[in-house]
């Protein structure tokens, strides 16, 4: 009978680790999906979105706004 609750109880907490795994992967995937800005940004999306392309500089990047340090195509 001990030997049944010892293994009872070694089953529930694997299974609740497994758990506790599981939804820490699902927390961690969930931003690196929810990031909307694209790679490069056309000049006008850059100014729609409150920036200003900046194909002067280095990489072309969009200064300000939504789109901010993406660089412009």
């Amino acid at each position: 009978m001990r030997i049944r609750r010892i293994l009872s109880a070694a089953i529930a907490t694997a299974a609740l680790a497994g758990l506790g795994l599981t939804g820490a992967a699902t927390a961690t995937a969930a931003p690196a999906t929810t990031q909307g800005a694209p790679s490069y940004v056309t000049p006008s999306q850059c100014e729609e979105g409150g920036g200003t392309p900046r194909i002067d500089l280095p990489g072309n990047p969009c200064k300000g706004g939504k789109y901010d340090g993406q660089p412009v195509d």
